[in-house]
């Protein structure tokens, strides 16, 4: 099937998204073996919280390096710096002989997953069929969510292997091979974003590559569908916006929504359950996490083994449900109803999770406390299975041309500048409100389902250059195509491949 080529592009630039979820998860565990502490020389709690920290402003870093310089590089090279960099600082990571050598190569993996998560979702968005962007830019998000199940088992099974480095570095060593992996495969057989191309005022090889993703249509459908983007990006482009001043006056609206939906994922507390479920040392003197799950499992005479289970268990869940409404749901039902029903559903089911840790926690019924297990896996169905893939596709779509990259960087950046500050408070705030904090989230959730609802509007089945009309932006027609003069159009116009030479491209 000639739709089987946008599919494959996807699942490769997706190797980007899964080095997120995967490098994220994995240095909890890490930095929990015995055998990294000691070889380590035993550092301070500052300096191991340093890991999680030094990575995250890493991330926001190289999410701000995409405002900076992506347009100028274009996709396709940008991703490719970033893999190098990944690939340096996993190596760096891998072969640590002292806490430095660590830190380094985690900002520098960090830096580089950032720019990463931040351009796979706008890059699919920019090579998307309208009627198919929910899935193929769904597919970012599901990379995330495989990463994170992939860290949970890969710990696991790490932690049987014979006390020593092998413990700690197998894991990390995993990632190396898949920064190159996406490298070469950007530099082969994946193509550039026609919409960048046309922005960059190289129409003639954005036509070639238009024609080479979009094997679906017909000649007839390609050179209409092709006229209408070009036409909307070269007016888009007559307001060039090149400062933050410019982007706020000209699409306040389409940039506010963009940075909110990142914030809002911060905010329903995913990072702080995700890390509630990880595991904990019992008996040991460097207490990586501690809250109120990890009272609970203890009240539950859970083990350590079987915590580094329910980790994996709760991965498995998040990409399944990810995966699933990616194929049979986003494009489907659409963007906004998706949002909604997952802040939704958010609200419902933190406002269930404090309830029953309040009533069992400190309890002797263990029915109740396996009521109270059961509201984490619920909250992972509904941020994975609603929210994951969706708001880092919405984030990018509803952004024109002119503005996307800029702010999807200032976007991602909010993002994990908010999951730091919310992450770090979780010990010290379940330790005071315990179990109250869930109500934190909860109010965030309202908020920001009440902004959604009047704020939000639907984007399925529309090209990206048609969403403009939802946020009451002028839409370019085939009418106003030929209200422009003749010679005009003419001097600026490339002409479309005929059938046999469409036929000949798409068999490439």
């Amino acid at each position: 099937m000639k739709s089987l080529y946008t599919l494959y592009i996807a699942l490769f630039a997706a190797i980007g998204t899964f080095l997120f979820g995967f490098d994220t998860g994995i240095a909890t565990t890490t930095i929990a073996h015995q055998s990294w502490i000691t070889y380590m020389d035993n550092p301070s709690n500052a300096l191991t919280g340093a890991v999680v920290s030094v990575y995250i402003a890493g991330e926001a870093i190289g999410a701000l390096t995409q405002t900076a310089v992506a347009d100028k590089l274009g996709r396709k090279r940008f991703m490719q710096i970033m893999c190098v960099i990944v690939t340096v600082g996993t190596v760096i990571q891998t072969a640590s002989v002292n806490i430095g050598m660590f830190l380094a190569g985690r900002a520098l993996a960090g830096i580089a997953v950032g720019g990463l998560v931040a351009t796979v979702p706008v890059y699919l968005s920019e090579i998307s069929a309208p009627s198919q962007r929910g899935l193929i830019g769904g597919i970012s998000g599901c990379g995330i969510s495989f990463g994170t199940m992939a860290s949970n088992w890969v710990g696991m099974a790490c932690g049987y292997a014979p006390y020593g480095p092998v413990q700690w570095r197998l894991p990390l060593g995993i990632q190396i091979p898949w920064g190159a992996v996406l490298f070469i495969g950007l530099a082969t057989f994946m193509p550039n974003s026609p919409r960048q191309l046309i922005r960059s005022a190289k129409v003639e090889q954005a036509l070639t590559e238009f024609v080479q993703i979009r094997r679906d249509l017909t000649d007839h459908e390609a050179q209409e569908e092709f006229n209408l983007m070009r036409e909307q990006i070269e007016f888009e482009m007559q307001r060039e916006v090149l400062t933050y001043r410019e982007t706020f006056h000209l699409f306040r609206r389409r940039a506010l929504v963009s940075i909110a939906v990142q914030t809002m994922t911060a905010v329903t507390g995913v990072n702080v359950i995700q890390v509630s479920i990880k595991i904990f040392r019992l008996g040991s003197n460097i207490l990586t996490r501690s809250n109120s799950q990890a009272t609970l499992y203890k009240a539950l005479g859970i083990g350590t083994t079987t915590i580094l289970a329910l980790s994996g268990v709760y991965g498995t869940i998040a990409f399944s449900t990810n995966l699933l409404t990616t194929l049979f749901l986003t494009d489907q039902w659409g963007r906004r109803k998706m949002i909604l029903a997952g802040l939704g559903g958010i609200v419902v089911i933190e406002i269930y999770a404090a309830i029953m840790q309040r009533e069992f926690q400190n309890s002797d019924k263990q029915v109740g406390k396996g009521f109270a297990v059961l509201g984490i896996y619920l909250f992972v169905v509904v941020y994975y299975g609603m929210l994951n893939s969706t708001t880092w596709l919405y984030g990018a779509e509803v952004l024109p041309i002119a503005i996307r990259s800029k702010v999807m960087g200032l976007a991602a950046a909010s993002h994990f500048i908010v999951n730091v500050g919310i992450t770090e408070a979780g010990p010290s705030a379940f330790a005071t409100i315990k179990e109250n904090y869930y109500y934190v989230f909860v109010g965030c959730a309202v908020v920001f389902f009440t902004i959604a609802y009047f704020y939000f509007p639907e984007t399925k089945g529309r090209s990206l250059e048609q969403i403009a009309e939802a946020f009451g932006d002028k839409v370019v027609t085939t009418a106003d195509q030929w209200d422009r003069a003749s010679a005009s159009r003419q001097s600026k116009s490339v002409a479309m491949p005929g059938a046999e030479e469409l036929e000949s491209r798409a068999s490439l």
